[in-house]
C-alpha cells in the first residue's frame, strides 16, 4: 500500500482531469471506486482540519456544569464526529443531508423506492452522493468480501440457543478479529499515515460479513440452522434479506430503509463513542465494532426496540386490538404511574418527532395502512405526547426510531424481537466504521477526558 500523496499522485497520473473521468466514468462498465474517490478526498481535508485548529484551535467550545458531569455528560462538547451531525429539532443529517434529502436523492435498486445502505455508507465516507454505478459497484465487492472463516461459523454453531443472539453477534465479530488487516501491519511497523488505509480494508470485510453472521444466528436460534448462498447480483439489504429467509419485496424495501435510517447518530450515542473510545487506543475496527456492539445491547439503546413492541403486544393483550382512545391513555398513565417510562418516547437530544420514525410511519402508510398494530401505533403517536405532557417528567414526549420499527417487522412475520438488536448492528456498523476510518485519517489521538471524584469537585467550590 501506497502513501496518501503517492496514491493520489498514482491516480492523477491516470485521470488527465476530473472532467474526463466524469465522461470516461460513464462512458465505460468501471466506475471510480470508494476508495479511489477516498484518496482524492484525504489530502484536502487534512489541510483544512489543520488549518482550522491552527486558526481556532484555543477557542473555547462551551461551558461544563457539575449537573453535565453527574448528568451523563448530556451537551458537552468534546468530540469530532465528521459522518453526522444531530439538531435537537430537525433530527439527523448525513454529511449534511436529511433523511428525507438522502431518500430522495441516494441510488435505489430497479423498482425500488427506498435508497440502498451502500450509498449512504459512501455519502457517509465521503460526503458526496454516489452515483448508481457505484453503488452497484460496492454492493458486489462487499458481496465478494462476505464469506466469513470456518472458525467462526463453528463457534456460532456451537452457541446455545439460549444465549441472546446480540451475546452471539459480539461473539463473532471479536472472533474475525484474527482476519484484521490492521492488526497484521501495526505488528510489521506500518507507518501512521497509512492507518486509515487498514481501517478501510477492515471496515469493508467487516460490513461484507456481517450479513452472513447475523443470519447465520438467526437460522440458528428461530430457524433450521441453513442459511443460504450470498447472491452476488443482489444489492446488501436484498442479499440480507435473501439470507433470512425472506422473498417479499416489500420486506427488502424495509430492510434497505432500515439499514439506511439507522446507521448513524453522530458520535456521543453509546454503540458509537464506545466504538471511537476502542479504536483511538488503535484497537482494529473488529474489535472496536465490538465494543460498540456491547453498548448497543443495552436496554436504554438497541435493546430499546424490541421492549417498545414488549409493551405494544402487552398492551393489546389487555385493551385489545380496537380499542379506544380512552382505554389507550388509561393504561399508558398505568404504566407511568407503576414507575415505568413508556418505551419508544424521549431522546436524550432530540426535543421533536424523531425523522427516523417519521419515515418507518410513511413506509407503513403506504405499504400496510390496515395493520392492526400499525393502527395502535398511530394512536400512541396522537395520544402519548399530551399525556407524557402533562405527566411533566419529559423534556422531549415525541417518539422516536424504536417506537415504529418493530410493528413494521411483526407484520411481515418477522416475529423473534430477540433478535432485533442485531438488525440495528448491522446497520451502525455502517455509521461507526465510518467514523473511525476518518479518526485515523485526521490522527486522532487516544480519547482521555479528565475524572473528578466528587470530593475533588467540591474542594474546587470550597476554593471559590
Amino acid at each position: 500500500m501506497f502513501s496518501i500523496a503517492r496514491q493520489a499522485a498514482t491516480l492523477a497520473a491516470a485521470r488527465p482531469s476530473a472532467s474526463a473521468f466524469a465522461v470516461r466514468s460513464f462512458a465505460t462498465a468501471k466506475p471510480q471506486t470508494l476508495k479511489e474517490r477516498l484518496v482524492e478526498i484525504i489530502p484536502k481535508k487534512q489541510a483544512e482540519v489543520k488549518e482550522f485548529r491552527k486558526t481556532h484551535g484555543a477557542k473555547v467550545l462551551g461551558e461544563t456544569t457539575v449537573d453535565m458531569a453527574y448528568g451523563g455528560m448530556r451537551g458537552i462538547k468534546g468530540l469530532v464526529w465528521e459522518t453526522s451531525v444531530l439538531d435537537a429539532d430537525e433530527g439527523i443529517r448525513f454529511r449534511g443531508y436529511t433523511i428525507p434529502e438522502c431518500q430522495k436523492l441516494l441510488p435505489k435498486a430497479d423498482g425500488g423506492d427506498e435508497p440502498l445502505p451502500e450509498g449512504l455508507f459512501w455519502l457517509l465516507v465521503t460526503g458526496e452522493i454516489p452515483t448508481t454505478e457505484q453503488v452497484r459497484q460496492l454492493s458486489a465487492d462487499w458481496a465478494a468480501r462476505s464469506a466469513i472463516p470456518a472458525y467462526v461459523e463453528d463457534i456460532l454453531d456451537r452457541c446455545p440457543n439460549t444465549l441472546h443472539p446480540m451475546s452471539q453477534f459480539s461473539l463473532a465479530v471479536t472472533a474475525l478479529q484474527q482476519e484484521s488487516s490492521f492488526a497484521k501491519a501495526y505488528q510489521a511497523g506500518v507507518s501512521k499515515v497509512q492507518y486509515w488505509d487498514y481501517y478501510y480494508e477492515d471496515a469493508m470485510d467487516l460490513i461484507a460479513k456481517l450479513p452472513n453472521i447475523a443470519a447465520r444466528i438467526y437460522r440458528n436460534v428461530f430457524k433450521d440452522g441453513k442459511v443460504p448462498d450470498i447472491d452476488p447480483t443482489l444489492d446488501y439489504g436484498a442479499n440480507f434479506a435473501h439470507l433470512l429467509g425472506y422473498k417479499d419485496p416489500k420486506f427488502v424495501e424495509l430492510m434497505r430503509l432500515y439499514l439506511t435510517i439507522h446507521s448513524d447518530h453522530e458520535g456521543g450515542n453509546v454503540s458509537a463513542h464506545a466504538t471511537h473510545l476502542v479504536a483511538s487506543a488503535l484497537s482494529d475496527p473488529y474489535l472496536s465494532f465490538a465494543a460498540g456492539l456491547n453498548g448497543l445491547a443495552g436496554p436504554l439503546h438497541g435493546l430499546a426496540n424490541q421492549e417498545v413492541l414488549r409493551w405494544i403486544i402487552k398492551m393489546k393483550n389487555e385493551v385489545g386490538l380496537g380499542a379506544s382512545d380512552e382505554q389507550i391513555k388509561d393504561y399508558i398513565w398505568k404504566t407511568l404511574k407503576s414507575g415505568q417510562v413508556v418505551p419508544g418516547y424521549g431522546h436524550a437530544v432530540l426535543r421533536k418527532t424523531d425523522p427516523r420514525y417519521s419515515c418507518q410511519r410513511e413506509f407503513a402508510l403506504k405499504h400496510l395502512p390496515t395493520d392492526p398494530l400499525f393502527k395502535m401505533v398511530s394512536q400512541l403517536y396522537n395520544i402519548v405526547p399530551g399525556v407524557l405532557t402533562e405527566h411533566g417528567k419529559t423534556k422531549n414526549p415525541w417518539p422516536n426510531v424504536d417506537a415504529h420499527s418493530g410493528v413494521l417487522l411483526q407484520h411481515f412475520g418477522f416475529v423473534e424481537e430477540d433478535y432485533y438488536t442485531v438488525l440495528f448492528g448491522v446497520s451502525r456498523a455502517l455509521g461507526v466504521t465510518s467514523g473511525i476510518i476518518w479518526d485515523r485519517i485526521l490522527g486522532l489521538p487516544i480519547e482521555r477526558p479528565k475524572s473528578l471524584s466528587t470530593e475533588a469537585l467540591k474542594k474546587m467550590f470550597e476554593k471559590k
